[in-house]
C-alpha cells in the first residue's frame, strides 16, 4: 500500500510539470510558483470539479501548509476576519459598537469580543494548552498542522493579490501565527461556554451600592431553556448511519446533513488531505481548521450533530460581607483575580476594563439580555467551562481521519476526548454503525445537582440542564472520572453510546431516541432529557429512517433521495385539517390580528391541493409556512405528548383555537400585501441572490420538521425569502461497494468561496437548487482523470 501511494505521489508530481492551467485563485503569482526556490514547506494541490482541492503532502506540517494556502485562496476575507477576532482587534479596525458575525462567540459588540479575546491572549491561555503533553494537550501532529496552516495562509497572502471586495486592500488582512490558528480552535471549543457568556464576562463589575437583587428562578429557567434550544434551532444537524443488515450489500451507509451558517466564519470548506501511507481523508472542514471536521476515508464515514449536553455550569458565590470581590469557600475568603485588559479603538481612545476570575472561572453577569445574573453585595456567579482546557479537537479529527472502523472512531473519542458540543454518527464498510454523545461536559451528576444546587439551580437543572452549584462548598465542585483526560469532566464510560443498531439517527434532540427501538437511558440530566417531547424534525427523521431500515436493500441513492425528499412532517400532520377548518369558516372569512375580516376562501383550496413538500415547484408550501409560523406553539395540538408514543405525539391540529383562524387571516393578508399569489411555486419566493441572479432554494424551517432544513430571511418587499442564514451545508452520502474506493456523493450548498469574483462562488449552490450532487473523487485514478483537473505546486519562500 505504501509503495503504491509513493508511486502515485511521483505520478502526481510528474503530472504537475505537464499541467498548463491553474485554478483561478492560484493564477496570480503563477510564474513565481512555476520556479519555486528550494527549501521551505510545500504541497501539491490537485483541483477537480467545483474547485475541490486534493492536497498531497509528505508530512503533517506540509499538509497544514497546503490546507492553509488553499483555504486562503477561497476564503481569505472570512479567515482574516476571524483572525482579527481572536487577536482582540475588531474595535481597532471596525469600531467598538459594530457587531461581529457571531461565528466565534456570542458577543453583541466588537468591544466585548475584544475584551474577552485580548484577555485570553494576555493570560497566555492558549499557549499553556499548547504546552500540555498529549493526550491532555494537542499532539505534535496537531501542532505541526497548525504551524503549517499559518505558513500556508501567509504564503498565499505573499504571493497573491486579494480580489474579494470584502477585504481587498484592507489593513486588517495580515500574516498570522500558529498561535492565531490555535486561538481560533480555542474559540470554537468554548463557543458553548465562555463564548456564550462573553458579554456577561466583560461587563461584570463589583457592585458600588448595597444590593441583594436575585434573578427570578422561573424566568431564569425559561431563559436558559430558550438559550440552549436556540443553538440547535439556528445551527443544528441531521445524521443517520445504516448498518449492513439494512443495506443492499451488507456494508454501512452514512448520510450527514449538518445545518451550519451560510455566511461567516462557521462555514465548511471541502477538501481531500493525503499523506501517502499515513493519511487519506475527504470532507468538510470548519474554516480555519487544518483537519477534516465531517468526512470519510476509504473505510469509515462520520458526521456530527449539535448535542443537547450543557457544556457549562455556574457556581453561585457567597461573597465576603466586607468585600464583594472576595468569596467564601468552606468558610474561608478567597480574593478574585483581576484581569485588566486594554483594547485599541478605531477613532477613539483605548478602552480599559477589568474582568474578575475565580477558582471556578470568570464572574459572569448575564447570558444575553434574557438571562441576567446580577452581581449583588451578597452573591455573584462564576462560569465553569471545561472546554477552556480543551484544545484536543484536532487530534479527535485526526483519529477519525485515520480510523478503519466505527470501533476506531469510538477509540479516538475515548483517547482524545476533544469534541466540545457535538454528537458523532458513523458507519463503516464492515456494516457497523455508531451513535455517541461523546462531548466534553462538566461532571455534573444528578446526585451532585441534588446535593449542591442552590435554590435557583434546583429549578434550572431539571428544566434546562443548567447546573447552578453552591460555590461556598468545596465538595460541590464537579468531580473527576478515572478515565477522563482532564479533571472535572465525564469520562468515556459515561457517554450515551449506541453501537450496531440497524439505524442510528440524531436531529439535535437528546440521545434517548437515536434508535426508537433501542432507546438510550440512564445518562445524567446534563447530557439531555429522557422521555420528553421530541422536535418535529426528530419525529419526521425517525419516521423516515426507520421506514428505510425496514424496507432494506438500501444504497447511496436512497440516501440522496432522503436528503431531497423535502417532506413536511407538519404538513402531513396538519394541512388536511387546516384545509377543512378553512373551508368551514362562515362566509369564507377570518378575522386577522388587526381586527379586519379577510377573505380566505382561496387559501382553503391551496392548502388542500398542496403536495406536503417544500420542493421549489411546490404550490401551497409558502402559504402553509407563513401560516405555521403564526400559530402559537402552545395552541397547536389537541392530542398532547405521550412518552409511550414519542414519535407520533403530539398530534391533531387544534383548529378550534381562535389562534388558527387569526393566523390564517394574517398569512393570507401578508402574502397578498406582498403581491405573492397564494399558490405560487415555493422557488419563486424562496431563493438566494448570487451575482445578481436568483437561485431557488428548496427546504424549510425548523418548526416544519424538514430534514433539508434551511432558515431563510423573510423580506416580502424583495419577493419573499431572499437569503438563507443557516441550513443544509456540507452534505455527504457515503457507502462502499467492496472496491478500494468509497461510493460517495457530496454537496456544499453555499459553494467553496465567499469571493463573488470566484468561479466557485455559487456553482454548488446551483447544484443544490437543482438537487444534484458531486461525485466524490477519492481514489487517485478518479482525481487524475478528472476532466477539470488543475494542478498547482505551492512552496514557502
Amino acid at each position: 500500500m505504501r509503495t503504491r501511494l509513493r508511486r502515485i505521489l511521483v505520478a502526481a508530481v510528474a503530472l504537475l510539470t505537464a499541467t498548463a492551467a491553474l485554478p483561478a485563485a492560484a493564477a496570480e503569482g503563477h510564474n513565481r510558483q512555476q520556479h519555486p526556490s528550494h527549501g521551505g514547506l510545500s504541497a501539491t494541490i490537485r483541483y477537480t470539479e467545483y474547485g475541490i482541492p486534493h492536497i498531497l503532502a509528505k508530512n503533517y506540517t506540509d499538509l497544514g501548509f497546503g490546507t492553509g494556502w488553499a483555504q486562503a485562496a477561497d476564503q481569505v476575507c472570512t479567515l482574516a476576519d476571524g483572525f482579527v477576532t481572536v487577536r482582540g482587534e475588531r474595535s481597532r479596525f471596525f469600531g467598538p459598537d459594530a457587531a461581529p458575525d457571531f461565528s466565534l462567540s456570542s458577543a453583541a459588540r466588537n468591544l466585548s469580543s475584544d475584551l474577552y479575546f485580548q484577555g485570553v491572549r494576555e493570560a497566555r491561555t492558549v499557549e499553556k494548552l499548547l504546552a500540555e503533553p498529549a493526550p491532555r494537550g494537542p499532539s505534535r501532529r496537531a501542532k505541526d498542522l497548525m504551524r503549517g496552516f499559518a505558513a500556508g495562509y501567509n504564503t498565499w497572502l505573499e504571493q497573491n493579490r486579494v480580489t474579494d471586495p470584502a477585504c481587498k486592500g484592507a489593513a486588517w488582512v495580515r500574516p498570522v501565527t500558529a498561535l492565531d490558528v490555535a486561538a481560533r480552535g480555542f474559540a470554537l471549543a468554548v463557543l458553548g461556554g465562555q463564548g456564550r457568556g462573553v458579554d456577561g464576562i466583560t461587563a461584570a463589575q463589583p457592585p458600588t451600592t448595597t444590593s441583594t437583587a436575585a434573578p427570578d428562578a422561573q424566568d431564569t429557567a425559561r431563559a436558559a431553556r430558550e438559550l440552549l434550544a436556540a443553538d440547535t434551532a439556528d445551527m443544528g444537524s441531521n445524521a443517520v448511519a445504516f448498518s449492513g443488515t439494512t443495506t443492499a450489500n451488507g456494508r454501512g451507509l452514512l448520510l450527514g446533513n449538518p445545518h451550519y451558517p451560510w455566511q461567516g466564519g462557521r462555514r465548511f470548506w471541502q477538501s481531500q488531505q493525503t499523506i501517502p501511507g499515513e493519511l487519506n481523508v475527504s470532507g468538510g472542514s470548519l474554516l480555519g481548521s487544518a483537519t477534516v471536521s465531517i468526512g470519510h476515508n476509504a473505510k469509515v464515514a462520520w458526521s456530527h450533530t449539535v448535542a443537547t449536553g450543557v457544556p457549562l455550569n455556574l457556581h453561585q458565590l457567597t461573597l465576603d460581607p466586607a468585600d464583594p470581590t472576595a468569596y467564601l469557600v468552606d468558610g474561608k475568603p478567597e480574593k478574585m483575580t483581576q484581569r485588566t485588559v486594554t483594547v485599541r479603538v478605531k477613532d477613539g481612545a483605548p478602552v480599559t476594563r477589568t474582568q474578575w476570575w475565580t477558582r471556578y472561572g470568570p464572574v459572569v453577569t448575564s447570558f444575553g439580555a434574557s438571562l441576567p445574573l446580577p452581581w449583588s453585595s451578597t452573591t455573584a456567579y462564576a462560569l465553569n467551562d471545561p472546554n477552556s482546557a480543551n484544545l484536543r479537537a484536532s487530534d479527535t479529527a485526526l483519529g477519525f481521519s485515520k480510523a478503519r472502523s466505527t470501533a476506531e472512531v469510538l477509540g479516538s473519542l475515548r483517547r482524545t476526548q476533544g469534541l466540545p458540543w457535538v454528537n458523532t454518527v458513523a458507519a463503516d464498510s464492515g456494516g457497523h454503525t455508531l451513535f455517541t454523545q461523546s462531548q466534553v461536559l462538566p461532571r455534573i451528576t444528578d446526585e451532585l445537582a441534588q446535593r449542591c444546587s442552590t435554590p435557583l439551580g434546583k429549578v434550572t437543572y431539571p428544566s434546562a440542564g443548567l447546573a447552578i452549584l453552591d460555590g461556598s462548598r468545596g465538595d460541590c465542585a464537579p468531580g473527576s472520572d478515572p478515565d477522563a483526560v482532564q479533571p472535572g469532566v465525564f469520562g468515556p464510560a459515561k457517554m450515551p453510546t449506541l453501537t450496531d443498531a440497524a439505524y442510528a439517527e440524531n436531529s439535535n434532540d437528546s440521545a434517548w431516541l437515536a434508535n426508537a427501538d433501542r432507546p438510550l437511558t440512564g445518562y445524567e440530566r446534563v447530557f439531555g432529557t429522557i422521555g420528553t417531547q421530541r422536535s418535529l424534525r426528530t419525529r419526521g427523521a425517525i419516521e423516515d429512517v426507520s421506514a428505510m431500515a425496514q424496507r432494506g436493500r438500501l444504497t447511496v441513492r436512497d440516501l440522496q433521495a432522503q436528503q431531497f425528499a423535502n417532506r413536511v412532517p407538519a404538513g402531513d400532520l396538519a394541512a388536511a385539517d387546516a384545509a377543512k377548518a378553512c373551508a368551514a369558516l362562515p362566509g369564507g372569512t377570518a378575522t386577522g390580528s388587526d381586527g379586519r375580516a379577510v377573505d380566505v376562501g382561496e387559501a382553503c383550496g391551496v392548502l388542500a391541493a398542496w403536495d406536503r413538500t417544500v420542493n421549489t415547484d411546490s404550490r401551497g408550501a409558502l402559504l402553509f409556512d407563513r401560516l405555521w409560523r403564526k400559530i402559537p406553539a402552545a395552541q397547536l395540538w389537541k392530542v398532547p405528548f405521550s412518552a409511550a408514543d414519542p414519535v407520533h405525539t403530539p398530534n391533531t391540529l387544534n383548529t378550534a383555537s381562535p389562534a388558527f383562524a387569526t393566523a390564517l387571516a394574517d398569512a393570507v393578508s401578508e402574502l397578498r400585501a406582498a403581491g405573492i399569489a397564494l399558490n405560487s411555486p415555493l422557488g419563486q419566493h424562496q431563493f438566494v441572490v448570487r451575482n445578481g441572479q436568483r437561485i431557488a432554494v428548496s427546504g424549510g424551517t425548523e418548526s416544519l420538521g424538514i430534514w433539508n432544513k434551511v432558515e431563510p430571511v423573510w423580506d416580502p418587499a424583495q419577493g419573499g425569502y431572499t437569503e438563507v442564514t443557516t441550513g443544509s451545508s456540507y452534505i455527504q452520502a457515503v457507502g462502499w461497494d467492496g472496491s478500494r474506493c468509497p461510493v460517495a456523493r457530496t454537496l456544499l450548498s453555499y459553494s467553496q468561496s465567499s469571493n463573488p469574483n470566484s468561479p466557485h462562488y455559487s456553482d454548488q449552490t446551483r447544484l443544490y437548487s437543482q438537487e444534484k450532487w458531486v461525485t466524490s473523487r477519492f481514489c487517485e485514478k478518479d482525481i487524475l482523470t478528472s476532466p477539470g483537473l488543475k494542478v498547482v505546486h505551492v512552496r514557502e519562500r
